[in-house]
């Protein structure tokens, strides 16, 4: 009562709420109306620990309901059987009309019920008004994005409706079948969350696969084009050499670019070499240092440049960068989102084949993942971060001098 006196909407978070129902109905009920008829504009049931189910939510949520009307009631559910969205869900079903959760479904162990997901299916799977417009709707996979560049974390590429393969297509059939009517495989259109269909091509992919890639693109090519089938051996042997162009769309559209059309030249490189030095500091800290010197050509100018960096890709990273900003300035606002290493042939053992995968992102939220494979770590990170590089140039239309 003094709460809402003094702030005109007071909340009161029933915690542990579905766990005490189970233990004593009758005095969490009681609970919950006093906090009601004391002023509370909202009353929160809070599943605190995560692990009642969503047939469980909907039950006592219904029972809650007639003591305190639903447009008075919050929920509030935690991750830990994986069930928060489908208990939030199921929590407004049963007449519930706050839900509280958090960008991403961040939150302590499990993490919190994701909004990311909650709000597209009120949206559009259950006809509720949330206050957000389709417009801002359209803005749900940049804001994931974007909450995810700021924390320094990698997107969940299999996140509901925003995540990279949320709309992502292989199978020959499949991608038959998106092409006459989306609805077949796509429970939504990828446009109203803003996140786009993506047609992967790999050493299973058809001819079909592959003109759906090119139209995704905006590629018009002629399906009995000749150079179409030697692409698509192309593939299939780089593939057999440790190449995966399904987790790597960027490369395979640098690829058919080159093959059908041409790409800019924006650099040539001429040689690198990394080194690492590992001493101990003036301060008695054992230390590991890395530099790379790299000499590259831009149209009729020669660059060389020298940077450290945190091992030596960051290092080779930095001084190709140190070089290119100067030309193309749009590459200021690109970043490295995600790094990784597979190897392909681990019985060599040091001898290994290696697969890099990098993923990049703009300030844009535009996102996208390059591939490079080598027997050499490190030449392995420079061709998918040459690719990472070309793509973003090419992206933006920049002149190659």
């Amino acid at each position: 009562a003094l709460a809402a006196a003094k702030t005109g909407e007071a909340v009161f978070d029933a915690e542990h709420f579905f766990d005490g129902f189970k233990a004593n109905p009758e005095f969490a009920l009681r609970c919950i109306t006093a906090a009601y008829e004391a002023g509370a504009r909202w009353v929160v049931l809070c599943d605190t620990n995560g692990g009642t189910l969503p047939d469980e939510i909907e039950r006592i949520v219904g029972e809650a309901t007639k003591h305190v009307p639903g447009d008075h009631l919050g929920i509030h559910c935690h991750d830990d059987t994986d069930n928060a969205v489908a208990n939030s869900l199921a929590a407004v079903r049963a007449g519930a009309r706050q839900v509280q959760g958090t960008l991403n479904g961040l939150g302590e162990r499990c993490g919190n019920a994701n909004l990311i997901s909650i709000i597209p299916s009120l949206m559009l799977k259950m006809g509720y008004d949330t206050g957000v417009t389709t417009e801002e709707l359209a803005r749900l996979t940049h804001l994931s994005r974007f909450l995810d560049d700021r924390l320094n974390r990698a997107p969940n590429s299999s996140a509901a409706y925003v995540g990279e393969r949320a709309f992502a297509h292989k199978g020959g059939l499949h991608v038959s079948a998106i092409e006459k009517d989306p609805r077949t495989y796509e429970h939504v259109t990828p446009e109203a969350v803003g996140n786009e269909r993506r047609i992967l091509v790999s050493d299973q992919a058809g001819r079909s696969n592959v003109l759906a890639q090119f139209r995704e693109i905006g590629l018009d090519v002629d399906p009995a084009n000749p150079k179409l089938g030697a692409l698509l051996d192309e593939v299939k042997a780089r593939e057999n050499q440790g190449y995966a162009y399904d987790g790597a769309a960027a490369s395979f559209e640098l690829l058919a670019r080159r093959a059908l059309e041409g790409v800019p030249d924006y650099f040539t490189l001429q040689s690198f070499r990394v080194m690492d030095e590992r001493r101990w500091s003036a301060r008695g800290d054992l230390v590991t240092m890395s530099e790379a010197t790299i000499k590259v050509d831009i149209g009729a100018d020669h660059f060389m440049t020298v940077a450290e960096g945190n091992g030596p890709v960051n290092a080779l990273d930095n001084a190709l960068r140190k070089a290119l900003t100067a030309v193309y300035p749009q590459l200021d606002d690109m970043r490295l989102a995600d790094y990784k290493v597979r190897i392909l042939t681990p019985g060599a053992g040091t001898e290994a084949i290696t697969r890099v995968m990098i993923e990049s992102r703009d300030s844009q939220g535009r996102l996208w993942s390059t591939i490079g494979v080598s027997p050499n770590v490190i030449d392995a990170s420079y061709n998918a971060l040459h690719d990472a590089i070309t793509y973003k140039l090419l992206r933006d239309a920049a002149t190659a001098p």
